[in-house]
């Protein structure tokens, strides 16, 4: 029950800027959720689609994997998709390729959506920290200044303590969100890393099927 008092103290000496950085949190929060569950589903999935993709591509039969990849919102469904549809009329290793980092570049605006706002949100947080800290100095200073030069000290010092409370709570908030931004981007990173490995691998593996040599820039 203290520490709920201190809390609800603390916040409430803070001063009206406690509210826009609590807003604050709550968006960058549900981001930072939204986000980490989109990109776990989306490693999940991708992971999922290309072990049953992998038997129809080693075998030759690509009408199969094309009609699991259409049934399939996974990322790298997007991807052997295009890599799939262009294999069909394209004879070149560069043709597929180039069809394929298309794809991704389709893919990756998808993947790192809504990420960067984390960001901006932990600016934010402490700015408006600061700046209901500079504004209570000001109150502080300007309510000392009439007050008995005794009592002065004490004043002083009690104002500023609370006027720090709102760049300390900015703080509180601006942190976990900068280490929440570094983790998505980690992750995100690390699904795009994985779709340019499974795009390499695709195209060895259709040209392996065909008993074709994979050269690039060289009719096969």
């Amino acid at each position: 029950m203290e520490i709920y008092s201190s809390v609800i103290g603390f916040f409430r000496d803070g001063g009206v800027f406690m509210y826009p950085i609590v807003v604050v949190f709550a968006l960058g929060a549900a981001i930072a959720v939204e986000r980490w569950v989109y990109l776990t589903r989306a490693t999940i999935s991708s992971k999922s689609l290309w072990k049953q993709v992998t038997p129809y591509l080693r075998a030759g039969k690509f009408n199969e994997a094309v009609s699991l990849t259409a049934k399939s919102k996974a990322a790298i469904a997007t991807v052997l998709g295009y890599g799939l549809k262009r294999s069909v009329s394209a004879k070149r290793r560069d043709d597929i390729e180039k069809a394929m980092e298309e794809s991704l570049m389709e893919v990756m605006p998808h993947l790192e959506k809504r990420t960067h706002y984390l960001a901006t949100f932990a600016n934010i947080a402490t700015l408006l920290g600061l700046l209901g800290t500079i504004i209570g100095l000001i109150r502080a200073f300007t309510a000392v200044s009439g007050a008995n030069p005794a009592e002065k000290a004490d004043l002083l010092s009690a104002s500023i303590s609370v006027a720090m409370n709102t760049t300390a709570f900015g703080l509180m908030v601006a942190i976990p969100l900068l280490l929440v931004h570094t983790l998505l981007q980690t992750k995100t990173t690390e699904l795009v890393d994985s779709l340019e490995m499974a795009s390499v691998k695709f195209l060895n593996t259709v040209f392996d099927a065909r008993g074709e040599q994979p050269a690039q820039g060289k009719p096969a």
